[in-house]
């Protein structure tokens, strides 16, 4: 049932993303006196409609895109025959070559806007909990998961600089403009030795896929009972909340990320020392065939006061801050966009579709998560409509741009072949997204 979650969420960002985007392009056109004859989100089948005016408001079937129909235009209904008349003052074509731009940008425009507005809107309700490095690397430094291992990273390194540059959040090792950056590295401290660890150019590509952060460095947490899981090797000895491990089979241990290693070493049996209200005691139990001991860890209070640093933005602050926020989204799925084109970047690993997006809104409805997504999707649609393929608002951009440089319209068969061609180009590349989606999903 998990998926359901997901794909509601799914479902409800594209609806909200292009509503709004084909918003931008009926107003403009009604300003500047453009007959709008219909207004659909989904593509047909029609679901339900209702007139006002001239315009046919829609939802459709297909929940997977949306479309505006503006008289005199050649767009994805191909519907050619009307421009056989004379232009009409109300349609798209009769207008200045400068007003049909700005309704082609209206799109592009209200999904940047609506991105910013997003991000303002975070960094006013939630504020930021970061993650102080010095607290984490004075807690012991970073454990490090199978991502971190693949690139060079050891369990105990103490990561201090990024890019060769100091940093103050653990949020920052993850940044895509850390990852992104030519020759980006990490600085760690081990064994009292400054060592520099490259990050391979595609090393970004692991946070699109789920293994994600929790498979690459998090901070490292004392060998503390938290929770202990029934039925488990815990709780058959009576471990407790709270109980502190010192030694398993004979080793002492600090941290939890140090336990199971020395437990799998011996697969008959397991013994375990464990300090409780100052009192030590010491467990032996087979240990064959089991996954592990059976307890989550506890996070100390006291590392969490330390560790985490919560700050909280007014209105007037958050303006700036998520207009920010949201234009260096936007760069930095230029520059990916960019790598990809040059071959540093998997498009196989970049791309994603439906599904790989579905994935990302995650199994449980985090309306943090949502709207993050939401307001980075609504500026990646924006630079993606901005790319120069007929049957994009680009496509439209760029004859326009022809038009008023070389003073001299292309022809509507022109147009009306270029279009057809980029609505085929759109869709294979679209059948191509859904297989690459597909496979991910079957490898995982």
């Amino acid at each position: 049932m998990d998926w359901i979650i997901s794909l509601a969420q799914l479902l409800l960002s594209i609806s909200i993303l292009v509503a709004v985007h084909e918003m931008g392009h009926l107003l403009a056109a009604k300003y500047f006196g453009m007959r709008v004859e219909q207004f659909s989100i989904g593509f047909p089948p029609k679901l339900w409609s209702f007139r006002r005016g001239e315009t046919e408001y829609a939802i459709s079937a297909i929940p997977l895109g949306g479309y505006v129909k503006i008289a005199g235009m050649i767009d994805e209904s191909l519907d050619s025959e009307a421009l056989k008349a004379e232009p009409q003052p109300w349609e798209f074509r009769a207008k200045p070559a400068w007003q049909r731009l700005i309704v082609m940008l209206g799109g592009i425009t209200v999904n940047v806007l609506v991105g910013i507005l997003i991000f303002i809107g975070i960094t006013w309700y939630y504020g930021d909990t970061w993650l102080k490095k010095d607290a984490i690397n004075n807690n012991g430094g970073f454990v490090v998961g199978p991502a971190g291992e693949r690139i060079g990273l050891q369990t105990g390194d103490k990561i201090i600089k990024i890019n060769g540059r100091d940093y103050s959040y653990f949020q920052e090792l993850v940044e895509p403009a850390n990852l992104l950056a030519d020759n980006a590295s990490y600085t760690v401290l081990r064994n009292g030795e400054e060592v520099v660890i490259p990050i391979p150019p595609d090393f970004i590509q692991t946070f699109n896929r789920r293994e994600g952060l929790n498979e690459f460095v998090w901070y490292r947490i004392p060998a503390v009972v938290g929770e202990v899981v029934p039925g488990t090797i815990a709780s058959r000895v009576g471990l407790q909340p709270g109980d502190r491990i010192l030694e398993v089979n004979g080793t002492p241990v600090k941290y939890h990320d140090e336990v199971l290693p020395l437990v799998r070493q011996r697969s008959d049996s397991v013994r375990f020392t464990v300090e409780r209200n100052g009192v030590r005691f010491t467990y032996a139990e087979k240990f064959t065939d089991k996954p592990a001991i059976g307890f989550y860890a506890r996070i100390p209070e006291e590392f969490i006061r330390a560790a985490e640093e919560k700050i909280s933005y007014g209105f007037l602050q958050s303006v700036p801050l998520g207009t920010e926020r949201a234009f260096t989204t936007l760069a930095v799925q230029v520059r990916a966009f960019g790598k990809m084109l040059s071959g540093v970047l998997s498009p196989r690993e970049s791309l994603s579709g439906p599904i790989g997006i579905m994935q990302a809104f995650g199994p449980r409805w985090d309306w943090e998560r949502f709207w993050s997504l939401t307001g980075v999707l609504s500026l990646v649609l924006a630079f993606m409509n901005l790319l120069p393929i007929p049957a994009l608002d680009g496509g439209h951009v760029m004859f326009l741009g022809w038009e008023i440089i070389a003073q001299r319209k292309p022809s509507d068969k022109i147009l009306e072949r270029a279009q057809r061609a980029g609505m085929l180009f759109l869709l294979l590349l679209m059948v191509l997204i859904f297989a690459n989606d597909i496979m991910k999903l079957v490898n995982l």
